[in-house]
């Protein structure tokens, strides 16, 4: 099972080196922007976000605690009368884990961030999930803080609302 893991791992590694190149010279202008940093808590994670349009981002995520590779699909919105770079996300997606026995879940991801007027945006989320596989179970215990560098729009960093 451990070689199986390792070959779908460096699969996934090789098409999202052709994929995410083609995404971010597809995307243009997005109210989101390209994030890259890390997710503690619970489980500890490297991230993006990615935007796809106007509100809703892909969000991939590489667990590193138990190895897997996740990707949300989430929307944003300015939170009213709240701070400017504020926002809320409500998102789902698959999660596959590959350390010690496969698993495949389905996870929300219910976040809020801040993004600063430099190129940092800071928050919090949610990210229960249901493991389709082995034993149907439930997880609501995975929470975590995020922390991610904002870039791809030259040196004006612009917070989203």
């Amino acid at each position: 099972m451990r070689y199986e893991a390792l070959i779908f791992m460096k699969n996934s590694i090789k098409i999202l080196t052709v994929v995410l190149p083609l995404l971010w010279s597809a995307q243009s202008n997005a109210q989101s922007n390209w994030e890259l940093g890390g997710r503690f808590g619970e489980q500890v994670s490297i991230e993006a976000t990615i935007p796809v349009g106007p509100s809703p981002r892909l969000h991939p995520a590489v667990y590193l605690d138990r190895v897997g590779v996740a990707t949300y699909f989430d929307w944003l919105f300015a939170l009213d009368g709240a701070p400017n770079g504020l926002k809320f996300y409500p998102g789902f997606g698959p999660e596959v884990y590959l350390e010690g026995r496969f698993d495949l879940n389905v996870a929300g991801d219910f976040g809020v961030e801040y993004s600063f007027d430099f190129p940092l945006s800071i928050g919090f989320d949610w990210r229960p999930g249901f493991r389709l596989t082995n034993d149907v179970d439930f997880n609501s215990n995975n929470w975590g803080f995020i922390a991610r560098f904002r870039f791809g729009e030259g040196t004006s960093f612009r917070r989203v609302n």
